[in-house]
């Protein structure tokens, strides 16, 4: 039987890029991967098409792109890359072109890379977190969530997942330990002493594809996943593992991580403070049992860091 194609959004990025590989693993699995890039010329996308992907140009910004990129896939995998561009109203359009363009190309299938809505929890008025942007608790998070209800109601039957921190985070978000002044290494995160849901960004893909195997059975459903659920103490135990030295850990209030002043530290603070103050409800959101049903390789954070450990930059 030919296989199906599965056309994915934001191919050359974290989730996108996994899901391709995945599916481009999977040598006997029922799925093909249509790789969806605003750069089809560019190199990570010919390191796809070398793979053995099509590559395929659309843009999220152009809906009559999409709809091209989508014509004649079976499954649409659907994300928007927030932190380039750090407007929630954007990537609200964005999630919108992207499901109206699939329902009308006749995907039968869709995964919506959603979050929650913030404002849900936390209304605007409410001061526990601050208001951002005049409308949003937590910019990355409330529009991707607002978003739930257009894939609903205007896009193809729709599964929704939900990931959780990227461990990668400290190779290439600068997250990772510091040391200090006195030469120690502190991992610096703001956890208002709760733990923390995390999973490998290649990870997110391959469950992807587990939520695309389960077919019809998936639609309207959430798969909130994560790879490892740790306390500050353990993540920096971890690190001390596989770095092969002491770190510590450092829960920093939130408005002292609001105001370190990098773009969306605020966005990012809030995000934080929203999961300590849901606290076991955001946990229990973020299931490691599901993850590793939708793939059996999932990584915790110790198989994880003995694979990446030395990219992490140390200063």
């Amino acid at each position: 039987m030919a296989k199906k194609t599965i056309a994915v959004i934001g191919a050359t990025g974290a989730q996108g890029g996994g899901l391709v590989r995945a599916i481009l693993a999977d040598r006997q699995g029922p799925f093909t991967a249509r790789a969806i890039t605003r750069k089809p010329d560019s190199e990570a996308a010919r390191a796809l098409a070398d793979l053995g992907a099509e590559v395929v140009a659309g843009d999220a910004d152009d809906p009559a792109s999409l709809e091209r990129a989508f014509a004649g896939a079976h499954g649409a995998f659907c994300v928007t890359p927030f932190w380039e561009h750090f407007s929630p109203e954007r990537e609200l359009a964005q999630a919108a072109n992207m499901a109206r363009a699939a329902k009308r190309a006749g995907v039968e299938h869709a995964i919506w890379s959603t979050l929650e809505d913030s404002r849900r929890w936390i209304p605007l008025d409410d001061d526990r977190l601050p208001t951002l942007q005049g409308k949003y608790k937590v910019p990355h998070f409330d529009a991707k969530g607002e978003a739930d209800a257009i894939f609903a109601a205007e896009g193809p039957p729709t599964s929704y997942l939900l990931a959780a921190w990227y461990f990668d985070n400290l190779i290439h978000f600068g997250a990772g330990p510091r040391r200090g002044e006195d030469g120690k290494l502190t991992l610096v995160v703001p956890l208002g002493g709760t733990k923390l849901p995390g999973i490998a960004a290649s990870d997110i893909g391959a469950c992807a594809l587990g939520i695309f195997r389960r077919g019809e059975v998936a639609v309207g459903e959430r798969f909130g996943l994560a790879g490892d659920v740790l306390s500050g103490d353990e993540l920096a135990a971890g690190l001390a593992k596989h770095l092969g030295e002491p770190v510590g850990f450092y829960d920093m209030p939130f408005d002292d991580y609001r105001g370190l002043g990098f773009p969306g530290a605020d966005d990012l603070g809030n995000m934080f403070q929203f999961q300590a103050i849901l606290g076991e409800e955001f946990l229990r959101t973020r299931s490691v049992a599901l993850a590793r049903q939708l793939h059996p390789g999932i990584q915790d954070f110790d198989s994880w860091l003995a694979r990446h450990a030395r990219e992490i930059p140390v200063a």
